[in-house]
């Protein structure tokens, strides 16, 4: 008990420099915490993807068209369980600043993603109405939406005034399901493009392709695609994952500096305890001459300086993680809205910030344990600074 009682007044013996050291380690922390949160969840969007699930499109780009025919050649080819077509919609609704995903979709769209969870009335109702369309319950929070809400978009890549109404609200299966989506029928699409625009009709801008064996992902891949070789408009089809990473990787340079750097503050944190540990071994130096002479075994000393460290890295990293939580829900709500399809500290986040604080704490004790240790008693007492 005196051990612990030498401890707690060693650590605050000095409580501006402990005071600001903790609010290092407290700012260090939170920094980490925002910063791998967001990595964590920008991988999470790979991750949410599944392995049965190909994506075939053009081979040039992703935003030329593939014409609806491809559907039904696509579903003869063996071990295809069920194809659906989508087409990016985009649009604005009310302001700019209002984002979340438009996509004209078919009927099957949710089969092939039964993570999107809809219920059977309000699907029912949705297919019986040409221009209803599904929300996420994410935006339908964010936005208010209900049940029978008229939503009024201005197209850009499809031009003009389009009125939908709210017909279903689907809830995500995980929490890394996208529930930030506006989906439609795409044949409500396709009718207006054949009025306004013939040569734009009849298109979709990428397949869903459901497969029975993700194991024969690749050979149905290449078969889909030797179904159209040398046609006006020849495909690439890819795992769902592949085609995502394709969309992440554009940010990658980003995100590997934004990782580099969340595991780069710890090494901030350990110079900042590190140092704050060596000022007071060393303003110590006679203290501990004194406790050897009074009978204090090296394991006393050792968890003087050790605890003391714990205790402060202890402190910060705490203050730090309970401080993360409200700071990560307070970014979320700053970032424009829908940047994000879904926003939340992953327990890995934790795990590693937990991890680094008893480490910081630790490995910036040795120094001073090993100067302590090796100081002889009479160079101690002879010590001045």
């Amino acid at each position: 008990m005196k051990v612990f009682k030498l401890i707690f007044r060693n650590a605050l013996r000095h409580k501006l420099r402990t005071s600001l050291t903790i609010l290092g380690i407290t700012i260090a922390i939170i920094a980490f915490g925002l910063l791998r949160t967001v990595v964590t969840i920008w991988d999470s969007t790979v991750d949410a993807t599944m392995a049965n699930r190909l994506v075939t499109r053009q081979s040039v780009s992703f935003i030329f068209p593939l014409p609806f025919s491809y559907k039904d050649k696509i579903e003869t080819i063996d071990g295809v369980k069920n194809v659906s077509g989508a087409a990016w919609f985009q649009g604005v609704y009310k302001d700019k600043s209002n984002f979340f995903a438009r996509v004209a979709v078919d009927d099957n769209y949710f089969e092939v993603y039964p993570e999107l969870v809809l219920s059977k009335q309000d699907f029912e109702n949705y297919k019986k109405q040409r221009n209803a369309c599904v929300v996420g319950s994410q935006i339908a929070k964010q936005y208010n939406f209900k049940i029978g809400d008229q939503i009024v978009l201005d197209g850009d890549i499809f031009p003009g005034r389009w009125e939908f109404e709210v017909r279903g609200i689907y809830q995500p299966k995980n929490k890394n399901t996208d529930a930030t989506q506006m989906l439609f029928h795409i044949d409500y699409l396709n009718e207006r493009m054949i009025a306004e625009t013939p040569a734009r009709a009849n298109q979709v801008m990428w397949y869903m392709v459901q497969i029975k064996d993700p194991n024969r992902s690749a050979q149905i891949s290449n078969q889909i695609d030797a179904l159209f070789k040398n046609s006006t408009a020849e495909t690439k089809t890819e795992t769902e994952k592949a085609f995502t990473q394709g969309f992440v990787s554009a940010s990658g340079a980003i995100i590997t500096a934004m990782n580099w750097m969340s595991f780069m503050i710890i090494g901030i944190i350990l110079l900042v305890v590190a140092n704050t540990m060596i000022m007071s071994a060393r303003e110590r130096t006679r203290e501990y001459a004194v406790f050897k002479t009074l009978g204090f075994s090296a394991l006393h000393l050792t968890g003087l300086i050790l605890g003391e460290s714990m205790l402060i890295a202890c402190l910060g990293g705490g203050i730090g993680l309970f401080l993360t939580f409200p700071i990560v829900s307070g970014f979320e709500q700053a970032m424009p809205k829908g940047f994000f399809p879904f926003f939340f500290i992953e327990p890995i986040t934790i795990v590693l910030a937990v991890t680094a604080t008893l480490m910081v704490g630790f490995l910036s004790a040795i120094f001073p344990i090993q100067r302590a240790l090796g100081t002889k008693i009479v160079d101690g007492f002879r010590f001045v600074g």
